[in-house]
């Protein structure tokens, strides 16, 4: 689980990062609020990644186990 959340944060934390920060980074004009965008912009698909596969086990676990 913590792979797949992972690999998702950095696929599509570099995509989103490209596209939102790109002309900023090839530019040179890197500010600390540019470094905590992009940390976000990491963290979001992270944590929605690792929400949706604990949400997924609980109502797994909920299914299996309905008592």
């Amino acid at each position: 689980m913590l792979s797949r959340a992972i690999y998702a944060a950095l696929v599509v934390g570099t995509i989103l990062t490209i596209i939102n920060q790109g002309d900023v980074l090839l530019t040179g004009a890197i500010t600390p609020t540019v470094v905590a965008k992009i940390l976000l912009t990491y963290f979001v698909p992270y944590s929605v990644s690792t929400f949706a596969a604990l949400s997924a086990n609980r109502v797994k676990g909920a299914i299996q186990d309905p008592g």
